[in-house]
């Protein structure tokens, strides 16, 4: 049954973890589309891409210098060189078309083919060319400086797993064996709708009692990031008709809205989400993002993410984030890599709620960066990052260690 919080305040906050396991256990589409390399860094590639040729698929050499036989080497010093004839050059591309024989040598660059007799490459340095003459300086083992067929990559050998978010060398390495597109995970569409009478695009200058929308733009990049697509953007005033309009009409995989989630009077979108559909969730035991919301319209999943930026930071990570990174074939945990570190001053903490704690790394250890609300934008951009207290501890002494969140560096 819907309970109506406006003027009233919440009766009870759901557990995290709980709300959690919900948003994991969604039935979540996943399309499939074809992208070619240039287009498909960070994809998460939905299939193992084998390879079907070698890499090198010829001998080819790993130095400038002479290619030979190496036993022809063998007894060469700097004061008695060993004299061979050389017969030609190999060059990338232009490889030498004969054979070497037993007292010949062919010129060769890195990468060029080892021509047909030879079995070793002797380094630019151990050699001296006159004319035609090679005086070797220097015994080579056989096989030495000669990158064999299918030493890089077999055919065969799967060369990409399944679920890995391509990487730039990753992309190299498809197209080192000739791929020209991959099958990856398409982007789920994401669709914005930012709520308030108050709320000014962004662009605009702070007017009055009218403030520039900032949750937007931090939005889009989160999504982004985390593989998503915002289709698009729409900014409506605290009007219970063109919210529910605009709630009915989207077509987007997931539907984020911003503001008007809270006990105010012009907090509509939780009584509309239970009339349209279903609000699975309102309130979490959650510092800052207590008042954020969460349910399904259809099989969509729709959050309603509080109005205060860093709350919107918060809940966007707990909650829209983890089905945003499940759709795109991602990790639904944080994004963020993490470190450990001694806290230089204490967090307090109050048991039975989770708290959302920004911190910087200092000299001294971890400090937690002290902010006097939700709204308070500026703290996050001050912050190396965040550490989690957990809903059964009443925060952390100084000294303690503590797993610290990193803002800047994310995880594979």
């Amino acid at each position: 049954m819907f309970h109506d919080v406006r003027m009233r305040g919440f009766r009870r906050r759901a557990d995290v973890a709980d709300v959690q396991a919900w948003l994991d256990a969604l039935p979540l589409p996943r399309r499939l589309e074809q992208v070619t390399l240039e287009h498909a860094a960070r994809r998460v590639l939905a299939a193992d891409l084998v390879s079907e040729v070698d890499v090198p698929a010829f001998a080819r050499s790993a130095m400038d210098g002479w290619a030979l036989r190496g036993e022809q080497t063998f007894g060469a010093a700097e004061t008695d060189p060993i004299a061979l004839d050389v017969v030609g050059t190999s060059l990338p591309g232009a490889p030498f078309e004969g054979t070497v024989e037993a007292g010949q040598a062919v010129r060769i660059m890195t990468g060029a083919p080892v021509p047909d007799g030879a079995d070793t490459v002797l380094r630019a340095e151990d050699g001296r060319q006159e004319d035609d003459t090679l005086h070797v300086r220097a015994a080579v083992p056989v096989g030495k400086n000669v990158g064999h067929v299918g030493e890089d990559i077999r055919a065969g050998d799967p060369v990409l797993r399944a679920g890995r978010a391509l990487r730039p060398q990753d992309l190299g390495v498809a197209s080192s064996v000739g791929c020209a597109a991959l099958e990856v995970v398409a982007e789920p569409t994401v669709e914005l709708l930012v709520t308030g009478d108050e709320i000014l695009e962004p662009g605009a200058q702070p007017d009055g009692v009218h403030i520039v929308d900032a949750n937007s733009p931090m939005l889009r990049a989160l999504i982004a990031r985390d593989g998503g697509n915002l289709t698009s953007v729409r900014f409506l005033p605290d009007d219970e008709a063109q919210l529910r309009d605009a709630l009915v009409a989207s077509d987007a995989d997931v539907l984020l809205v911003t503001g008007g989630s809270s006990v105010g009077q012009e907090d509509h979108a939780p009584r509309l989400l239970a009339e349209l559909g279903e609000l699975r969730y309102h309130g979490v035991g959650l510092r800052p993002a207590a008042p954020a919301g969460m349910g399904t319209l259809g099989k969509r999943p729709i959050f309603l993410l509080p109005g205060n930026p860093v709350s919107c930071l918060c809940a966007y990570d707990f909650f829209a984030g983890r089905v945003v990174r499940r759709m795109t074939g991602r990790d639904p945990a944080w994004p963020y890599a993490a470190q450990r570190g001694r806290l230089a001053r204490k967090i307090a903490s109050v048991l039975g709620r989770v708290d959302y704690v920004r911190v910087r790394l200092g000299p001294d250890g971890v400090e937690p960066v002290m902010a006097r609300g939700a709204s308070i934008l500026s703290s996050t951009t001050e912050a190396d990052g965040f550490v989690i207290v957990p809903k059964d501890h009443e925060g952390w002494p100084e000294g303690t260690e503590v797993e610290v969140h990193l803002y800047d560096v994310l995880r594979r």
